[in-house]
C-alpha cells in the first residue's frame, strides 16, 4: 500500500480542489490517502469521504485574520508585509508539526497547495517526492509574457510591449527577493535556503510537477517551467446541507458571488446586485454570501443565499458575476457560463483580463457598470458559445483523472513499464 498525503490550508478555494483530488485518488487500488490541514477543514474533509489530520490546534482564528482580513490588501506595502510575517510564522509552526507527524507515518508522495510553502522543504528533509497544486497559475513566473500582481497586464505585442513585460517580470522578481528582508522575515524558518533554483524556477513550487488547475485555453503563453502541467479545474465541493436555489422557470437567472473570502467586499455586494436587478427587470438575480451569514435587510429584486454549492447548482444559472477567484472561475468555465468579472484584490485582476481575452467574460471596474456588462454577456451569444467550447475541453479530460494517472505512474512505475512492454 502506497500513501499520498495532500496538504492544504482550510480556505475553500485552496482546500476544495485538494479534496477533489484526494477523493479521486482514494479510488485508486493500492493507494492510501490522507488530507492534512487544520481543524477548520476537518468537516469538509470528512464530508468528502477521506481521512484527515489536523495540525496547528487552536490556530484557525489566527489563520482567518491573516488570510481573510476585513479590508483590501491590494499593493499596500505595510499590509502586505504584515500579512507576510504572520503567514511565515504560521508556516514555520505547521512545518514543525508536519515533520513530527511524518516521523510516525512517512508518505510515499506529497501533494501540496501552492500556498503551503513550508511543505516542500519538509518533504525534502525526509527524502519524499512532492508535487504542487496551483489553482492560480498566472502567479507562476515565466520566462516570457506579462508578470502577475501588477493590475492585470496583457502580453506585449510589439518590441516595446515585450520590453515592458521583461521589465515587469524583473521588478516582480526583485521585489520577491527583497521582500523577506523588508518584512523582517527569515525564510530559513520554513526551511528555505533560496527563493530561486539555478534554472530560474521558483523554489516554493515543485521542480518535478506543478498541476495548473486552470484551462490552458484562458492562459497566455509565458514559457513556464517544464514541471507545469495544465490540467484544468478540479470541480469539487464537499456535500452540504444547503438547499438548492429555487429558480423561476423560463427566466434568465444570474448569480452574484464573491466566494468565501473578501468580507469587506461582500458587505456591499447585495446592494450592488439589487441595483443591477432594478436596471434589468428581466433578470432573476441571486446572491451567494459564501457562508458569511445574514446580510440584514434584503433589498427588493434579489434572492440572497448564505451558500451556493458551485458543483451542484452553478450549471442551473445563465451567467455569473464574480470577483475572479480561482474557484468560481473554474466552476463557471466548466458550467459553460459567461461571466461578468469585478476583480477587487490579489490575482483577480490577472484572471479577469485572461477571461476577457478568452471571450467568456466582460470586466467591470466600478459597480455602476454591472448592469450594462450583464446585459452584454446575456444578450450576446458569442460569450456563451465560447464558454461552452471551453467547458467541452474540461469535460473531455477531467483534471482529477489526469492527476490520478500521473500519481499512479509515480507510485507504481513497474506497472507502467509492464503495460508499455
Amino acid at each position: 500500500m502506497k500513501r499520498v498525503d495532500l496538504v492544504a490550508p482550510p480556505m475553500a478555494g485552496h482546500l476544495h480542489p485538494v479534496l477533489g483530488i484526494a477523493a479521486r485518488l482514494a479510488r485508486e487500488p493500492g493507494v492510501e490517502v490522507r488530507v492534512i490541514s487544520t481543524a477548520a477543514a476537518m468537516p469538509a474533509i470528512a464530508a468528502s469521504g477521506v481521512t484527515g489530520l489536523a495540525l496547528l490546534d487552536g490556530a484557525d482564528e489566527v489563520i482567518e485574520t491573516v488570510v481573510n482580513p476585513p479590508y483590501r490588501i491590494g499593493s499596500n506595502p505595510r499590509l502586505l508585509f504584515r500579512q507576510f510575517r504572520a503567514a511565515v510564522a504560521l508556516q514555520a509552526d505547521f512545518r514543525r508539526e508536519l515533520l513530527r507527524a511524518w516521523a510516525d507515518t512517512r508518505p510515499d508522495l506529497v501533494l501540496a497547495d501552492f500556498t503551503m510553502g513550508a511543505v516542500g522543504t519538509a518533504a525534502d528533509e525526509i527524502g519524499v517526492p512532492w508535487w504542487t497544486t496551483h489553482p492560480s497559475p498566472c502567479a507562476i513566473e515565466g520566462r516570457a509574457g506579462p508578470p502577475s500582481y501588477l493590475g492585470g497586464w496583457r502580453p506585449g505585442r510589439s518590441a516595446l510591449g515585450r520590453g515592458r513585460d521583461a521589465v515587469g517580470r524583473s521588478w516582480v522578481r526583485g521585489f520577491k527577493r527583497v521582500a523577506p528582508r523588508l518584512a523582517g522575515v527569515r525564510l530559513a524558518d520554513v526551511g528555505m535556503t533560496r527563493q530561486y533554483r539555478p534554472d530560474g524556477s521558483e523554489a516554493i513550487y515543485s521542480s518535478e510537477r506543478v498541476f495548473a488547475l486552470t484551462p490552458e485555453a484562458v492562459e497566455y503563453p509565458r514559457a513556464l517551467p517544464a514541471a507545469v502541467r495544465y490540467v484544468g479545474p478540479v470541480l469539487h465541493t464537499p456535500p452540504s446541507a444547503a438547499a438548492p436555489p429555487v429558480l423561476a422557470p423560463g427566466r434568465t437567472a444570474v448569480l452574484f458571488t464573491a466566494g468565501t473570502h473578501l468580507p469587506w467586499h461582500k458587505a456591499c455586494l447585495v446592494g450592488h446586485a439589487a441595483a443591477a436587478a432594478a436596471a434589468l427587470p428581466g433578470l432573476e438575480v441571486h446572491v451567494s454570501l459564501g457562508g458569511a451569514g445574514s446580510p440584514g435587510v434584503v433589498p427588493a429584486g434579489v434572492v440572497v443565499h448564505d451558500y451556493v454549492d458551485y458543483a451542484r447548482d452553478l450549471p442551473r444559472f445563465d451567467a455569473v458575476v464574480h470577483h475572479g477567484g480561482a474557484g468560481v472561475l473554474g466552476h463557471t468555465l466548466a458550467a459553460g457560463l459567461p461571466a461578468v468579472v469585478w476583480p477587487v484584490d490579489y490575482d483577480q485582476f490577472d484572471h479577469a483580463v485572461r477571461l476577457v481575452d478568452a471571450g467568456v467574460a466582460v470586466r467591470v471596474r466600478r459597480p455602476a457598470g454591472l448592469a450594462q456588462a450583464l446585459s452584454c454577456v446575456v444578450d450576446d451569444p458569442s460569450y456563451r458559445r465560447r464558454a461552452r467550447q471551453i467547458a467541452a475541453t474540461i469535460a473531455a479530460r477531467p483534471a482529477v483523472d489526469t492527476i490520478a494517472a500521473e500519481v499512479r505512474a509515480r507510485l507504481f512505475p513497474e506497472n507502467d513499464a509492464d503495460q508499455g512492454g
